[in-house]
């Protein structure tokens, strides 16, 4: 990974700080509140029910017979290929990222209560594919805007409560698809599209029109409007390699925890303490930016994730699954949180095309994750799992390294 940036690295103070967090609170900045809970509400509902409701809500379809092994991996596989598309075309779509993020909430919540009133498995593909687009221009639409806003009003540490929105929304989400699960699959899925429309509302409420913070003067040596700035591979690369080690362990432990948890009532509980685990890290990170730099939390999630990679290779007990889940679900969205902060800082006049390859990245990385592990299984004619556990840590622990080792100029 030395080619990815031209600059040699060089050592450090810890608490160096960041260009974006140094700017000062303006004395005539409005309130910022609005922000983070316009930004994390829209979360919630795109990612925490639009995305990943489909994690509870699997077991039930299949005890019910709605479909079977082979079909759930698909209809998981069109959503992170629904999520790339989005991330792709994200960057035309931000200039106005508010009229984008309700458009693709009211939309969210529309495919989520479709899955109950459309049937079939061709239909539910179409509805998982559009979910994963809706909720890729959700995170580049909210990025785009709430980065920038809490850094204009001298708050970037407030970001936490924002990606915090995710982890909530996994907790409501799993959290009624375990207390309403005698209801079946169709009728979690009308709920919770129900449950999306108050958030929406909400987030219209607090995200004024024309709240948009303007942009900077560009000088004029600065890069044309559209374009990703150069010397950003090596984030980019990062962040891909974020999606390929997290997707594995997200994918594969449930199936673990079921192995070893017989009671359903007991498992049902491990995706809501997932998402509150997501949600406490951030705003536990918001806290530690004070200290340290965004890229040194970034690399010590790459890093405590790759123990959580790992954990399952070594023991397949209770407790080293649920330390894997913690590790995991205790980094994922403050790796999310500081690679796109950096990402932002690395491009403040037109942040959405480098946040749009940022995001990419990670769909295909979590795309790439599932279908290297089927690749190696077939090429070593037995289980790719395991290999590919290695492979995905042994990134993610490269990656780390070479964040450690960058200086604050070249990295925010």
């Amino acid at each position: 990974m030395a080619d990815m940036d031209s600059a040699s690295p060089s050592p450090l103070p810890t608490r160096a700080p960041e260009p974006a967090a140094a700017m000062p609170a303006s004395t005539t900045s409005p309130a910022l509140w609005p922000v983070c809970l316009a930004g994390a509400l829209a979360l919630a509902v795109a990612m925490g029910i639009g995305r990943f409701a489909f994690t509870p809500l699997l077991p039930l379809m299949q005890r019910e017979g709605a479909i079977g092994s082979a079909q759930g991996a698909a209809l998981a596989a069109v959503n992170y290929a629904g999520y790339l598309l989005g991330a792709l075309t994200a960057a035309r779509l931000a200039g106005r990222p508010r009229r984008l993020v309700l458009g693709s909430l009211a939309g969210t919540a529309l495919v989520t209560a479709g899955a109950a009133l459309l049937q079939g498995f061709a239909a539910w593909l179409l509805l998982r594919g559009a979910a994963g687009v809706l909720s890729a221009w959700v995170m580049v639409g909210v990025s785009a805007w709430a980065i920038a806003a809490l850094a204009r009003g001298g708050r970037p540490e407030w970001n936490g409560w924002v990606y915090a929105g995710v982890g909530l929304g996994i907790v409501a989400a799993g959290g009624l698809s375990w207390w309403r699960a005698a209801d079946g699959a169709a009728a979690l899925w009308l709920e919770l599209g129900l449950l999306a429309l108050p958030a929406v509302a909400a987030v219209a409420w607090a995200w004024k029109p024309g709240s948009e913070p303007r942009p900077a003067a560009v000088p004029a040596q600065a890069r044309p409007a559209g374009r990703v700035p150069p010397g950003t591979a090596g984030l980019v690369f990062a962040y891909g390699s974020f999606g390929f080690g997290y997707i594995l362990p997200a994918t594969y432990l449930p199936a673990m925890a079921r192995e070893l948890v017989d009671d359903p009532g007991r498992f049902g509980l491990a995706w809501p303490a997932f998402g509150l685990a997501a949600a406490l890290s951030t705003l536990v990170a918001g806290r530690l930016l004070k200290r340290f730099r965004l890229l040194d939390l970034w690399a010590g999630c790459h890093a405590l994730m790759a123990l959580g990679v790992l954990l399952p290779l070594l023991s397949r007990s209770g407790l080293s699954i649920a330390l894997a889940a913690l590790a995991v679900g205790g980094t994922f969205m403050v790796a999310t949180m500081a690679g796109l902060q950096l990402a932002r800082a690395r491009a403040p006049h037109d942040p959405a095309p480098l946040l749009s390859r940022m995001v990419a990245a990670f769909a295909t990385g979590q795309i790439a994750g599932p279908l290297a592990a089927l690749g190696v299984s077939h090429l070593a004619g037995g289980n790719g799992i395991g290999p590919t556990l290695v492979l995905a840590a042994l990134l993610l622990l490269g990656t780390a390294i070479w964040l450690h080792r960058q200086p604050a100029q070249r990295g925010a």
